[in-house]
Order: structure tokens, then sequence, then C-alpha cells
């Protein structure tokens, strides 16, 4: 999942607030501009909320926006720091806080050479997010085909900035290591067809002429979309395959895999640790609460080993790594048992919460250009505006690497009670579309994601030993990345110290490690978000709990979690403990 906020934070208009008006409207006025700008900055993010300002443009990649947004940014952070907090209605209290956390964050992140470089990692950047315009595009009327259209002209003149600013990342020394990125350009390269109707971008002109649309317009739309193919999108893949194979790959980094190996790379490293924690804490912290996590899921693990009938947890994880029977070799039946078990799931969901969203989601493959050397699954938002459902993406590839007994907590987590539960709900709060739409703390959408797991126990989901260790490796996998991520980027470890520590501690398949290794060294302080944030959930739930006792209302608990969508932790907090005082006084 990728954070959009930082195209929120770009106003590009100053809007004359009256000289009477109060700290509300202030603060009003400045939201809206924020949002309105952000539609401006952001033509995609326009057409998910039914915004058609952006039709036919995508978002400017060059330099010189990013100078002037991050300027921009500092102007809008100190008139919201001029109007009084304390002065504002409770729930416009939480938005200032919000709003304050993302553009400090987008600052601080400014100092550092590394955020204005460092475009791509081993799982893609803009050149692979692109390749979802297919999909997320709402394409009903002659003006939606037209808009996306448009998007494949545009294109190239993305890539080109890009790669641009990619280029200086190799003059500076800031370009990925060499390991992870290996297929990248394989990657790359399938996204070039030898004939366009092969090609996933023509796939919306490959069926049946919408009665919307005239036979001549349609013509007219399929002539413009192979022109836009053939002189814009596939062109433009091939100079960003030739930039990466001639000038990237030959500078990527050896040695050291770390951050902690580029220029100013502990500094980096350490606003990355508070930026995606939203915490305070330092990357030793993160790592000795890691080490104790893994020593308590371990103990866990072996429970569970001994209750399977095994005489050491090392024998049980042997076993599920290698017994046939937890393994399928057929893709379709892989899809259709994932499909069928979310479907379970959703069975369980007006127990946990007592509000659902409308927006339904669906259980699909990875697409084959993105797949191989990616992780086993992720969540790819939909949108009730552009007609589309929330994705639960699955990983079709290396089926050998993919165990049945991890697919119960793999789906608690991605698709409900999980990701798409907490995304749909927040697009569909009554909360300012700034918030609603805009906001991604990845602490708190990942720790509900990790918390979500949890909530499986709760379900019934892990009713065989195996399903159980499956649970608990996936939690042993997020409380690896404490100690693994903060290892690689702050104490200097190789990959192979960081794969050693996953096999020794995680029931992962071997394919699985070596792919989420990769992943770490690439996105430095991103893995660490989800451990850190469930584990504030689940301390939350526990005071909550005893705080209430008899009275404690498990489904009432998670809407008030949730109900703010997105929110850094220590809002999370103080929202939670105002709610149990509420409750309390109701007594």
């Amino acid at each position: 999942m990728r954070p959009i906020f930082a195209a929120i934070a770009l106003a590009t208009t100053t809007l004359t607030v009256p000289a009477w008006a109060g700290p509300q409207e202030d603060y009003e006025e400045l939201r809206e501009e924020v949002w309105q700008a952000a539609l401006d900055a952001s033509p995609q993010l326009a057409t998910s909320v039914g915004d058609r300002r952006g039709d036919g443009q995508l978002a400017d990649l060059s330099l010189e926006e990013y100078e002037r947004q991050i300027e921009q940014t500092r102007i809008h952070l100190a008139r919201l720091e001029a109007i009084d907090a304390a002065q504002l209605p409770a729930d416009l209290q939480i938005d200032y806080a919000i709003l304050k956390s993302s553009f400090e964050d987008l600052i601080a992140g400014a100092e550092f050479d590394h955020n204005r470089y460092i475009l791509f990692t081993n799982r893609g950047g803009w050149f692979s997010s692109f390749a979802s315009l297919p999909h997320s595009s709402p394409l009903f009327t002659l003006a939606d085909y037209r808009s996306y259209v448009g998007r494949l002209t545009k294109f190239a003149d993305m890539n080109a900035q890009g790669i641009a600013r990619s280029r200086e990342a190799v003059a500076l020394g800031l370009t990925q290591p060499c390991v992870p990125m290996e297929g990248l350009d394989a990657r790359i390269a399938q996204q070039i067809p030898e004939d366009y109707t092969a090609s996933p971008f023509w796939q919306p002109f490959a069926g049946d002429r919408p009665a919307s649309i005239s036979e001549a317009d349609w013509e007219r739309l399929q002539a413009d979309a192979r022109s836009a193919l053939e002189t814009s999108v596939f062109p433009a893949y091939e100079r960003f395959l030739s930039f990466y194979r001639t000038d990237y790959a030959p500078n990527c980094r050896t040695g050291t895999p770390g951050i902690l190996a580029t220029p100013n790379g502990e500094n980096y490293y350490a606003y990355r640790v508070r930026s995606f924690t939203t915490t305070d804490m330092t990357p030793d912290q993160v790592h000795d609460l890691g080490l104790s996590e893994v020593a308590r899921i371990r103990d866990e693990m072996v429970e569970t080993a001994i209750e399977a009938g095994f005489d050491t947890r090392e024998a049980f994880i042997e076993h599920l790594r290698t017994d046939p029977q937890y393994y399928m070799t057929d893709e379709g039946q892989y899809l259709r048992y994932t499909q069928a078990l979310a479907k379970e799931i959703d069975g369980w969901m007006p127990k946990l919460f007592g509000r659902l969203p409308r927006q339904p989601y669906t259980v699909l493959p990875i697409p084959a250009a993105n797949a191989p050397g990616n992780t086993t699954a992720y969540y790819e938002p939909g949108s009730l505006e552009t007609g589309q459902a929330g994705i639960y993406r699955l990983n079709l590839t290396e089926l050998d690497q993919r165990p049945l007994w991890e697919l119960p907590a793999l789906g608690v987590h991605e698709a409900v009670p999980g990701h798409h539960h907490q995304i749909s709900i927040q697009q569909e709060l009554d909360i300012h579309p700034l918030r609603a739409n805009g906001t991604f703390f990845t602490a708190f959408v990942e720790g509900w994601g990790l918390y979500s797991e949890r909530l499986g126990i709760e379900m019934g989901l892990y009713d065989t030993p195996a399903k159980e260790m499956g649970r608990l490796s996936y939690e042993m996998w997020r409380a690896a990345r404490l100690v693994v991520d903060t290892g690689l980027h702050s104490k200097g470890w190789s990959k192979q110290q960081a794969v050693d520590f996953m096999l020794d501690n995680t029931a992962l398949s071997p394919g699985n490690i070596d792919a989420e290794v990769n992943r770490y060294m690439t996105w430095p302080g991103q893995a660490l978000a989800y451990k850190i944030g469930e584990l504030k959930i689940r301390e939350l739930r526990t005071r909550a709990e005893e705080a209430l006792g008899a009275d404690f209302d498990l489904r009432a608990f998670h809407d008030t979690v949730l109900e703010n969508g997105s929110i850094p932790l220590s809002v999370l907090e103080e929202y939670v403990e105002r709610w149990i005082a509420e409750q309390l006084s109701e007594d």
C-alpha cells in the first residue's frame, strides 16, 4: 500500500481569510485549501473521489515540483501553528494533530537527499504503480475512456521525470543494494510486448464497445490508445529499462546492504524509524523490543509444536515447510481456496464490528509482471466512485513456497477485518475528505492489519496446530522485522545475517524469507510499523477491558479505534482514553 498524504500537503493557492475569523474558521480554511490543492497535484486521487479536474493527467514527478511542494508545506505548517488548537472543537483537534504530524514528517524527510532521489525499491516505483491504471480507472463513459488514453499519453513525461531524479541518485551514491534488485529489469521488460494487443493497458479496448459510446468514437479511442501505447507507454518503459541496465544496475551498492552505508544514512534511518512508527523510538529501542517479542513468541511456538506431537519447535517447522499436504500446485485451485476462506471470514464481521463498509472486495492474482519476487499478498484499495472493489492480491508464483497454513492469518490481515475493512470504513466516514481519502499512517494501518490476525483466534480460524503455528509464524515474522530491519540499517548486518535470523525464528519458507529480506533492504523502516502499531492497539484494548470490566463491548471498541481513520498512535491513544472515560461516566 502507498502513502498519498504527500500530495495532500500541497496547496498552490492562498485563500483570503477574513480578519474576524476565529481559530475554527482559520483551520477549516487551511484544511480545505490543502485538500483542493491535493486534488490539483494528484490527478488520480481526484479521479478516485469522483473529481474530474485531473482527467487525462498524471502527477508531476519533477524535482522542481517536489521542492515547490516542500516549500509550500513549510508555509502551511507556519499557518497551522499560528492557530490555537485548544480553541478548536474536539473533532477538529484530531484533524489538527493529523495535519501537523504529516506536515512535520514531510519537512523532516526533505532534509535528506534520500527522499529526493530514491524513487523505487525492488518492489517497484512510478513505473509499476502506473501498471495498475487499467484496474484503477473508471471506464464507463466516453469521458472516462478519453481520460484513460490521455494518461497513457502522459506516461512518457512522468517516466522522464522519474529517470532524471533517479540519475541523480546514482551520482550521489544513493542507489539500492545490488542483490535485492536482481530481476527488476526482467519485470520491467514484461511491460513491453511485441504486440500492443497483448498489453494489459489495451484490455479496456479488447472487449465489446460500451453501449454509451458510439461506434465512431470507439474506433477513434482505439486508434488513440494504440498510438499512445506505441509512442508513449512502450517507449517509456524501454527508456527506463535502458537507463536501469546501463546506468543504474552497474552502480548499485555492494558490500553492506543497509542504508547506513549511504551518505548521512545513520541519521536518515533514525528519521525513518520515527516516521513509520509515529513514535520517538530510536533504532536501538526498536531492536531491543524486537528481541523481547521474538523470545515471547518463540515460547508460544514451542507449546504449539508439543501440542502437534513434535518434540521441538524446529521439527514441527521443518514438517510444515516440507510436507506436501500443506501445498497446492494448481494456481486456480490455490486462488479458489483463498477466495472460499475469505468468504468464511466475512461471516464473522458483524460479531466483531457495529459498523461495516458498503465497499465490497474481491480476491485476485497479483498481475503477472509484478508477481515474481513480490510478497505473498497485498491489498489494493477500491473506490465506489470509480467502480473498483477493494482487491486482496495473491501471488500465484512459486506455490511450493506458499503453504496453506499461512492463509488464514494472511486473509484476515489483507482483506477483513484488516486492510479492506479499515480502509473502506475510512473512505466512508463522515469526516472531511482530506482525512477520509488522504491520510495514511503506516503504524496505524499495518498495526491494525496485524491486530486483525489476532482476531482470527476469536473467529476460531486457527483450529489446527498447523494453522496456529501459521499465525504465530506471522506474528514472529513481524517481531523479527524489528530485529532484522534495525540490524540491516543501523547495525551493519549482512543479508545472510538477516536471512539466518528469519530462518531460525519464523516458519516462513526460505523463498518467502529471501523476498522479505530483499524488501527490507530497499525500503528501510517500513517493516517496523506493523508490530509497533499492533502492540499499541493491543495495549489499548487491555486497558479498556480492565477499566470497563463486564461493560467492555468489543464491537464498540473496534468501531472506536477505526472511527477517525488512519491516525498517529499518540492521537489514537488519547482518543481511546477519552472513550474509556466516557464509558465510565455513563455508569
